[in-house]
């Protein structure tokens, strides 16, 4: 690769390149403190992210490993360095959108460094200078900076790894070449726990290198690649291999699925081939494009007409192939991925802008001041596509096709007051928010981000789109947001259940507000929430039941109404579950069933906001479950307080109350039963297999959207351990479903779906193994032990523990498919392709 002679010093380049990024973070910074908007969809997704990480590192026990798991498991979806590198930001200058974009001013000097030292390696230190203004001036480029996205830190951590890469080959010295190699590795980390996308473009860059030093038997170069491979999985192997089994969904999630509802062109057509060489007028605009390549052109016409043969030309022919090798390399990649958007190109912009400022660097003698024209052009472009200046639109538009980026200076959207006006009713309270709007600034992601700068208090969610879904949404959130006009993207069955809410009896319009647009956002709230509390004066610490209310009698399997009022300090009120029996006034033990969980659903706010009281009261509304087999008797309550934390126990005393189960009775109408019973009632699903996981999970996402803490399963976790270490003395019962009352076996499947759902594996597998003993002859318990033991990495495991679900049921696909994985990891290659390929 040629290197030509700099007139530049290093030193003086450097402070360039410093001026260039100043620049830049000026303008940038100027932009974020005028404009008014709400970050958007996937803005606010990754806003509260960061927030997640921030709260994370206020209680930091680096030598628990029960927090490093709770660390690694905060983001499924995307690795978490960029919500990791944005907590000093938020910790140093506050919380907000606005703090934490200051981290894209790390990630663009990145940027600028990255490309400055390609320019400067491969062609000049001019070429890298250029480079690196071309990058603040690319309208792709500032677009997503002014953003909080992935899309800045993966180019960022994308553009360095190359730049490594690039500077590792052209090592000659062994002790440089093994310190890049370590350098290597660690950027290679750093950019797979930002997103998997770093792949995509360096995938052919490694390839050629590979195959070459293959070719030329240099196997020190190969083993220095393959070391830094090794050296990154140091940053990136916990949290792949604790969140794993979500990459298959994610990539369904963010390819297939997006691509389909946005219209892409299908691979086989041209179009999609097409797609990202289309965009490049928008991504770079028509100033960077032309004037550069008409300063190659010229220069190739110069040495054409003075009969100059191509070896003459002193083009850096190496230099620009491996360049082209990037960029043709990604292009084809990222083409051949269904899903398409301007952004998943972007890590190869800034090679463009290596080539195009070297281009630049061929305006020569004469006219040599077209380099400053043309960056002063796409300077002053930059300031009209990002600043609402008057008349300069149209012009601007036709240079650069891309979308403006202008500062919304308008009113502020009332996010933040409808996350106050929630915390202001129900101040002890956690809330959920049914979003019935898809806007830009109004919608479940947004609304979500701003509860969260409200400390988590309040969340966001989206509802159903399935008429079966929003009656349940209907029954299970107390709180609705809804705006006329334009709803964006919501669904016309969710806005029925929109239009439905102002003559809904239980529902009461809260509050009102006029948005900037003239359209009016309304907040609904349920006129009898499922959980109420209020400060009372009181010396008992201790939790005590007040009173209770249900019907005198009932039929058994309908749910029952019940309330129930308790009081005690605000420390115990909140870490305390309940274990409620409801049993034969008579003592028999023969037939009872459980309404265990916590006290207010779990729902109460960690700290109270007023701290005045010592004591609170807490109002349930909710409902019970009595099995459908239950016998027909009166029935009264033993109440048992349990602190989670510190094991403590006491017997609650209970006011008289009698419930008389009657097969002829007329049922009440009931609440929507808490999500604890609801969960032990779909546990009693996982013998049947695969028939009984569909509706498991069906209804876990929902029940996941209503307490988006999933506090719930923790409920049922730690309740079934201590109902498990009863020595409860009962009438053997044949029957999983139909017992009158809950077996061992019934309460084992609970614990181990609850301890599944935590991603508590260790802990899923021991409740499994209790179940497999209790269930022995069911085959799909043998199964779920096998799926745990390979979700941990034990396929040797695996394998023992599938042997009787393959003797019991050796006809079911899936029982094949779990032992050829375990026959495949480990290194039965032969023996797993034979029993997968029908599987295929």
């Amino acid at each position: 690769m040629l290197k030509k002679q700099d007139s530049l010093t290093h030193s003086r380049a450097l402070k360039i390149v410093g001026i260039i990024w100043l620049i830049s973070a000026w303008c940038d910074r100027l932009w974020i403190a005028l404009d008014r908007k709400v970050p958007a969809w996937d803005q606010s997704n990754h806003l509260t992210g960061s927030l997640n990480y921030l709260y994370a590192f206020q209680n930091v026990r680096f030598w628990d490993g029960e927090w490093w798991n709770y660390f690694w498991t905060l983001t499924h979806k995307y690795p978490p360095l960029t919500y990791i590198l944005t907590v000093p930001f938020q910790q140093i200058f506050g919380k907000g959108a606005d703090q934490a974009l200051l981290v894209n001013l790390f990630y663009n000097g990145i940027i600028l460094l990255s490309v400055y030292y390609l320019g400067k390696h491969l062609f000049n230190s001019l070429t890298g200078i250029y480079a690196a203004a071309f990058c603040v001036v690319i309208p792709e480029l500032y677009r997503w900076r002014l953003q909080y996205l992935l899309d800045i830190p993966v180019t960022a951590f994308t553009v360095a790894c190359f730049c490594c890469l690039t500077l590792w080959s052209q090592q000659k010295s062994r002790q440089k070449s093994w310190l890049w190699t370590l350098i290597l590795g660690l950027c290679l980390g750093l950019g797979l726990m930002t997103k998997q996308n770093v792949l995509f473009f360096l995938f052919f860059p490694v390839l050629y290198l590979v195959v070459r030093y293959l070719w030329q038997r240099k196997w020190e170069k190969v083993a220095q690649l393959i070391s830094s491979f090794f050296i990154s999985i140091l940053l990136w192997g916990t949290w792949y291999r604790t969140n794993f089994i979500y990459l298959f969904s994610t990539s369904q999630n963010a390819n297939a699925i997006p691509a389909l509802s946005e219209g892409d062109p299908a691979l086989n057509t041209l179009k999609a081939w097409l797609y990202y060489w289309d965009l490049m007028p928008r991504s770079l605009s028509w100033i960077l494009i032309i004037f550069p390549l008409v300063g190659l052109l010229l220069y190739l016409c110069k040495k054409l007409l003075k009969g100059s043969s191509l070896k003459n030309y002193r083009l850096p022919i190496a230099s620009i192939a491996w360049l082209a090798l990037y960029f043709f390399g990604s292009y084809l990649i990222c083409s051949a991925i269904y899903n398409k958007d301007p952004r998943f190109i972007m890590p190869a912009l800034p090679i463009v802008a290596v080539f195009l400022g070297y281009c630049l660097t061929l305006w020569q003698g004469k006219w040599q001041f077209m380099r400053q024209v043309t960056i002063g052009l796409a300077f002053i472009l930059m300031l009209v596509k990002i600043f609402p200046i008057p008349g300069m639109t149209p012009i601007a538009n036709l240079l650069s096709p891309s979308p403006p980026l202008q500062t919304y200076l308008g009113d502020r959207y009332p996010n933040s007051q409808i996350i106050a006006e929630i915390t202001k009713v129900e101040p002890y309270l956690k809330a959920t928010v049914g979003t019935i709007t898809s806007t830009e600034s109004i919608n479940h992601n947004t609304m979500n981000y701003f509860g969260a700068l409200a400390d988590f208090q309040v969340y966001s969610r989206e509802t159903g789109s399935r008429e079966e879904q929003l009656a349940q949404d209907a029954r299970s959130l107390n709180w609705f947001v809804t705006q006329t006009g334009d709803n964006g993207l919501t669904k016309e069955t969710q806005l029925a259940l929109a239009k439905s809410l102002p003559e809904n009896p239980d529902f009461k319009l809260q509050k009102q507000w006029k948005l900037p647009n003239s359209e009016t956002l309304s907040l609904y709230h349920r006129k009898n929430p499922p959980v109420t509390i209020e400060a009372i004066a009181s010396s008992s610490q201790k939790v005590q039941l007040d009173r209770i209310l249900l019907p005198a009698e009932t039929p058994p399997g309908i749910p029952v109404p019940v309330t129930y009022e308790w009081s005690g300090s605000w420390q115990n009120l909140q870490n305390g579950l309940l274990l409620l029996k409801w049993q034969p006034v008579t003592g028999e033990n023969n037939s009872f069933w459980l309404h265990d969980r916590g006290i207010g659903m779990g729902q109460l706010y960690p700290q109270p906001k007023d701290k005045q009281f010592d004591s609170f009261r807490v109002i349930e509304r909710t409902a019970m479950l009595p099995p459908e087999s239950i016998i027909p008797q009166n029935y009264t309550l033993e109440a048992i307080y349990l602190n989670p934390k510190t094991r403590e126990t006491y017997p609650i005393s209970v006011p008289p109350i009698t419930l008389t189960i009657n097969p002829n009775a007329t049922p009440s109408p009931a609440p929507e039963l808490d999500f604890v019973t609801q969960l032990r009632t779909l546990a009693l699903e996982l013998p049947k297999g695969i028939e009984g996981l569909e509706p498991i999970f069906e209804q876990i996402g929902r029940f996941n959207q209503y307490d988006p803490q999933q506090d719930y399963l923790v409920q049922v976790e730690k309740t079934l351990e201590y109902r498990l270490q009863e020595k409860i003395e009962t009438n053997t019962c044949s029957s999983l479903s139909n017992c009158p009352f809950p077996t061992p076996l019934n309460l084992t499947y609970g614990l181990a779906l609850a301890r599944a759902l935590q991603e508590d594996a260790s802990g899923t597998l021991e409740a499994m193994q209790m179940a497999s003993r209790l269930d022995a002859d069911n085959p799909f318990v043998h199964a779920y032990l096998a799926f745990i033991h390979l979700y941990q990495w034990h396929p040797k495991a695996a394998e023992t523990a599938l042997k009787p679900a393959l003797e019991l049921r050796p006809d079911i696909p899936e029982f094949q498919g779990l032992y050829g994985i375990a026959a495949l990891l480990q290194g039965r290659a032969i023996e797993a392709w034979k029993v997968l390929k029908p599987l295929l």
